[in-house]
């Protein structure tokens, strides 16, 4: 199981636990391509009792008949409400005081309602609060964990958002969340192996998006593995060293950055059938922690 836990990310959780009692309502700031692999399950359990608005950014990059389900999924909850938008599209980011207000039922007259706007790192949570303030409020990078600390906006609306760090949580136990969360960019790269990631998200393409592999690379067929994928798109992409060797890396990088960047299409990486329940992953950690006491009673 991948394990990834900043040390400023144990600060964020108790600043967003100190906070909440104050908050009205939660906008939980999603990647539209993966809205299930995007959304901290530690967020969820703290915010449980929160109405909540799910912004589905990057919806541009998304499949928009994918976008169209999740927004169904999310909209089947009561207390919750889905967005999907562009954050650099300030006609779209108007809705999101009015879905605020809704979401938070009565609220007196002469106070804002109180958002609190969280999520994951590099999920466009910076780019959605400067396009709501209509200035440059916070830090925006390419790079995951740019917010390091509690900020407070007050927008149009009546609305004071309260924007917090991005926060993954301690162990991703979903490993296909985890490759996935590393294609997009939100887990660094040196968390896990660059090809690994390569090469599983290849076979994840294969079976959404064969056509999208297929015309992006010039491929006439796609190879039965994720390897063989990625060395094809290497041989085309300048991967090829003297005597016919194929940098496998170079693939990998081709890859993930057309996939980051949108050069592959509009697509999307998991459906809502794509969520594991939570008893599902509970299972599982005990079954690895029972194959490692097996592991230590053998030896």
């Amino acid at each position: 199981m991948l394990g990834w836990y900043p040390g400023h990310m144990h600060k964020a959780r108790r600043q967003i636990n100190e906070t909440l009692p104050e908050i009205d309502v939660v906008i939980e700031v999603l990647d539209a391509r993966l809205p299930y692999s995007s959304s901290n399950p530690m967020l969820a359990e703290l915010v449980r009792h929160k109405p909540t608005l799910k912004i589905l950014t990057r919806a541009d990059l998304a499949d928009p008949a994918q976008t169209r389900v999740w927004t169904e999924h999310f909209n089947a909850r009561g207390d919750t409400r889905a967005l999907a938008v562009v954050t650099t599209e300030g006609r779209q980011l108007k809705r999101i005081a009015g879905l605020c207000r809704e979401l938070a039922g009565h609220v007196r007259t002469d106070r804002d309602v109180r958002v609190m706007v969280m999520g994951i790192p590099n999920v466009g949570k910076s780019t959605l609060i400067n396009g709501l303030a209509g200035r440059v409020i916070a830090k925006v990078g390419n790079e995951p964990a740019v917010t390091k600390r509690q900020q407070k906006i007050r927008i149009a609306g009546g609305v004071a958002l309260t924007d917090t760090p991005g926060v993954l949580w301690p162990r991703i136990e979903d490993q296909a969340s985890a490759y996935r969360l590393a294609a997009s960019g939100a887990i660094r790269d040196t968390a896990l192996e660059y090809t690994d990631v390569a090469t599983t998200i290849a076979l994840e393409l294969k079976s959404r998006y064969p056509q999208a592999l297929k015309q992006r690379y010039r491929l006439e067929t796609l190879g039965a593995t994720g390897e063989e994928i990625v060395t094809a798109i290497a041989a085309k992409r300048g991967g090829l060293r003297s005597g016919g060797e194929v940098d496998l890396h170079r693939g990998a990088e081709v890859l993930l950055m057309d996939l980051r960047g949108g050069k592959l299409g509009r697509l999307t990486l998991e459906t809502p059938d794509d969520i594991v329940p939570p008893e599902v992953l509970a299972e599982r950690r005990a079954a690895e922690q029972h194959g490692s006491t097996d592991e230590r009673s053998d030896a």
